[in-house]
Protein backbone atom coordinates (compact mmCIF):
# COMPACT_ATOMS: atom_id res chain seq x y z
CA UNK A 1 0.00 0.00 0.00
CA UNK A 2 1.27 3.46 -0.91
CA UNK A 3 2.14 5.76 1.95
CA UNK A 4 1.18 9.42 2.18
CA UNK A 5 3.56 11.85 3.83
CA UNK A 6 2.40 15.21 5.15
CA UNK A 7 5.02 17.95 5.33
CA UNK A 8 4.37 21.33 6.95
CA UNK A 9 6.95 24.07 6.63
CA UNK A 10 7.17 27.76 7.46
CA UNK A 11 7.89 30.02 4.52
CA UNK A 12 8.42 33.65 3.79
CA UNK A 13 7.31 35.56 0.69
CA UNK A 14 10.69 34.99 -1.03
CA UNK A 15 10.93 31.19 -0.82
CA UNK A 16 7.42 29.99 -1.68
CA UNK A 17 8.39 28.76 -5.15
CA UNK A 18 7.95 25.18 -6.37
CA UNK A 19 11.70 24.36 -6.17
CA UNK A 20 11.73 24.80 -2.38
CA UNK A 21 8.62 22.65 -2.08
CA UNK A 22 10.16 19.84 -4.14
CA UNK A 23 13.38 19.93 -2.09
CA UNK A 24 11.35 19.52 1.11
CA UNK A 25 9.56 16.49 -0.36
CA UNK A 26 12.82 14.88 -1.53
CA UNK A 27 14.30 15.31 1.96
CA UNK A 28 11.35 13.47 3.52
CA UNK A 29 11.37 10.74 0.84
CA UNK A 30 15.07 10.08 1.35
CA UNK A 31 14.52 9.68 5.08
CA UNK A 32 11.83 7.01 4.48
CA UNK A 33 13.74 4.43 2.42
CA UNK A 34 12.06 1.73 0.38
CA UNK A 35 8.55 3.20 0.59
CA UNK A 36 6.85 4.65 -2.47
CA UNK A 37 4.15 7.20 -1.88
CA UNK A 38 2.90 10.74 -2.19
CA UNK A 39 4.18 13.92 -0.57
CA UNK A 40 1.54 16.53 0.39
CA UNK A 41 3.15 19.83 1.28
CA UNK A 42 1.43 22.54 3.34
CA UNK A 43 3.01 25.99 2.98
CA UNK A 44 2.11 28.46 5.72
CA UNK A 45 3.59 31.96 5.94
CA UNK A 46 5.60 32.03 9.15
CA UNK A 47 4.28 35.40 10.29
CA UNK A 48 0.65 34.20 10.09
CA UNK A 49 1.00 31.12 12.31
CA UNK A 50 0.01 31.44 15.94
CA UNK A 51 2.10 29.46 18.43
CA UNK A 52 0.24 26.25 19.35
CA UNK A 53 0.34 27.02 23.07
CA UNK A 54 -1.60 30.24 22.50
CA UNK A 55 -4.29 28.77 20.26
CA UNK A 56 -7.97 28.72 21.23
CA UNK A 57 -8.24 24.94 21.10
CA UNK A 58 -5.27 24.43 23.49
CA UNK A 59 -6.61 26.94 26.01
CA UNK A 60 -9.99 25.18 26.09
CA UNK A 61 -8.61 21.67 26.71
CA UNK A 62 -10.27 20.04 29.71
CA UNK A 63 -13.41 22.14 29.42
CA UNK A 64 -15.98 19.91 27.74
CA UNK A 65 -17.88 22.35 25.53
CA UNK A 66 -14.91 24.64 24.74
CA UNK A 67 -16.81 27.75 25.79
CA UNK A 68 -19.87 27.09 23.61
CA UNK A 69 -22.25 25.96 26.30
CA UNK A 70 -24.18 22.82 27.16
CA UNK A 71 -27.44 23.49 25.31
CA UNK A 72 -26.73 25.24 22.03
CA UNK A 73 -23.29 23.72 21.37
CA UNK A 74 -22.23 26.54 18.98
CA UNK A 75 -25.34 26.18 16.82
CA UNK A 76 -28.04 28.49 15.45
CA UNK A 77 -27.85 32.30 15.60
CA UNK A 78 -27.43 33.64 19.15
CA UNK A 79 -27.39 37.30 18.15
CA UNK A 80 -30.21 37.03 15.62
CA UNK A 81 -30.00 36.69 11.85
CA UNK A 82 -28.68 39.39 9.56
CA UNK A 83 -29.19 42.96 10.74
CA UNK A 84 -31.33 42.00 13.74
CA UNK A 85 -30.78 44.18 16.79
CA UNK A 86 -29.31 47.13 14.90
CA UNK A 87 -31.08 49.51 17.27
CA UNK A 88 -30.73 47.29 20.33
CA UNK A 89 -27.99 44.80 21.18
CA UNK A 90 -25.96 45.57 18.00
CA UNK A 91 -26.34 49.34 18.28
CA UNK A 92 -22.64 50.04 18.90
CA UNK A 93 -21.67 48.14 15.75
CA UNK A 94 -24.22 50.01 13.61
CA UNK A 95 -23.30 53.41 15.04
CA UNK A 96 -19.60 52.78 14.51
CA UNK A 97 -19.50 51.13 11.09
CA UNK A 98 -22.83 52.20 9.50
CA UNK A 99 -23.67 55.70 10.79
CA UNK A 100 -26.89 57.13 9.40
CA UNK A 101 -28.43 53.73 8.62
CA UNK A 102 -31.47 54.43 10.79
CA UNK A 103 -33.61 57.55 10.84
CA UNK A 104 -35.00 60.07 8.36
CA UNK A 105 -33.43 62.97 6.48
CA UNK A 106 -35.09 65.82 4.66
CA UNK A 107 -38.70 66.72 4.09
CA UNK A 108 -41.66 64.77 2.70
CA UNK A 109 -43.19 66.02 -0.56
CA UNK A 110 -46.88 65.02 -0.54
CA UNK A 111 -48.71 64.68 -3.88
CA UNK A 112 -45.66 65.51 -5.96
CA UNK A 113 -46.77 66.35 -9.50
CA UNK A 114 -44.02 66.09 -12.09
CA UNK A 115 -45.74 68.29 -14.68
CA UNK A 116 -44.86 71.57 -13.01
CA UNK A 117 -41.25 70.43 -12.65
CA UNK A 118 -40.94 69.44 -16.35
CA UNK A 119 -38.62 71.97 -17.97
CA UNK A 120 -36.19 70.48 -20.54
CA UNK A 121 -33.84 73.14 -21.89
CA UNK A 122 -32.35 73.94 -25.29
CA UNK A 123 -29.66 76.53 -26.02
CA UNK A 124 -29.83 79.13 -28.78
CA UNK A 125 -26.98 77.48 -30.68
CA UNK A 126 -29.28 74.46 -31.31
CA UNK A 127 -32.30 76.44 -32.56
CA UNK A 128 -31.30 76.32 -36.24
CA UNK A 129 -31.15 72.50 -36.08
CA UNK A 130 -34.86 72.50 -35.10
CA UNK A 131 -35.87 74.21 -38.35
CA UNK A 132 -37.14 71.68 -40.91
CA UNK A 133 -35.74 71.47 -44.46
CA UNK A 134 -38.88 72.90 -46.06
CA UNK A 135 -38.70 76.07 -43.96
CA UNK A 136 -34.97 76.38 -44.67
CA UNK A 137 -35.63 76.24 -48.41
CA UNK A 138 -38.30 78.96 -48.16
CA UNK A 139 -36.00 81.20 -46.10
CA UNK A 140 -33.20 80.68 -48.64
CA UNK A 141 -35.52 81.84 -51.47
CA UNK A 142 -37.01 84.82 -49.63
CA UNK A 143 -34.74 86.65 -47.17
CA UNK A 144 -37.69 88.54 -45.66
CA UNK A 145 -39.20 85.35 -44.21
CA UNK A 146 -38.31 84.18 -40.69
CA UNK A 147 -38.77 80.55 -39.62
CA UNK A 148 -41.00 79.86 -36.59
CA UNK A 149 -39.39 77.49 -34.09
CA UNK A 150 -41.86 76.00 -31.59
CA UNK A 151 -39.55 74.32 -29.08
CA UNK A 152 -42.49 72.59 -27.31
CA UNK A 153 -43.11 70.49 -30.44
CA UNK A 154 -39.49 69.31 -30.21
CA UNK A 155 -39.77 68.37 -26.52
CA UNK A 156 -38.26 71.48 -24.92
CA UNK A 157 -39.81 74.00 -22.53
CA UNK A 158 -37.10 76.60 -21.91
CA UNK A 159 -34.59 78.38 -24.18
CA UNK A 160 -31.21 79.25 -22.67
CA UNK A 161 -28.58 81.61 -24.05
CA UNK A 162 -25.48 79.42 -24.37
CA UNK A 163 -23.59 79.51 -27.68
CA UNK A 164 -23.81 81.63 -30.82
CA UNK A 165 -27.01 82.17 -32.75
CA UNK A 166 -26.80 82.25 -36.58
CA UNK A 167 -27.21 85.72 -38.03
CA UNK A 168 -30.74 84.92 -39.22
CA UNK A 169 -34.04 86.11 -37.74
CA UNK A 170 -36.06 83.55 -35.77
CA UNK A 171 -39.51 83.58 -34.22
CA UNK A 172 -39.07 81.42 -31.13
CA UNK A 173 -42.11 80.03 -29.28
CA UNK A 174 -41.42 78.64 -25.80
CA UNK A 175 -42.85 78.51 -22.28
CA UNK A 176 -39.74 80.01 -20.69
CA UNK A 177 -36.90 82.06 -22.17
CA UNK A 178 -33.86 83.31 -20.26
CA UNK A 179 -32.92 86.98 -20.47
CA UNK A 180 -29.65 86.22 -22.30
CA UNK A 181 -31.44 84.02 -24.85
CA UNK A 182 -34.04 86.74 -25.48
CA UNK A 183 -31.29 89.31 -25.93
CA UNK A 184 -29.45 87.17 -28.50
CA UNK A 185 -32.62 86.29 -30.44
CA UNK A 186 -33.66 89.94 -30.70
CA UNK A 187 -30.11 91.00 -31.62
CA UNK A 188 -30.25 88.72 -34.68
CA UNK A 189 -33.55 90.32 -35.77
CA UNK A 190 -35.87 87.69 -34.32
CA UNK A 191 -38.68 87.68 -31.78
CA UNK A 192 -39.76 85.70 -28.73
CA UNK A 193 -43.32 84.46 -28.20
CA UNK A 194 -44.25 82.94 -24.83
CA UNK A 195 -46.77 80.10 -25.10
CA UNK A 196 -48.53 78.02 -22.46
Amino acid sequence: MDSIMFVSMDTTEKDTDSAVAMDACRTVESSVEGKAGYCILFLTPAEQRIPTRFSHSRKKRGHVSAGHGRIGKHRKHPGGRGLAGGQHHHRIHMDKYHPGYFGKVGQRYFHKTQNKLWRPVVNVNKLWSLVDTESRAKVAENKELAPVVDVLKHGYAKVLGNGRLPSKPFIVKARYVSSLAEKKIKASGGAVVLSA
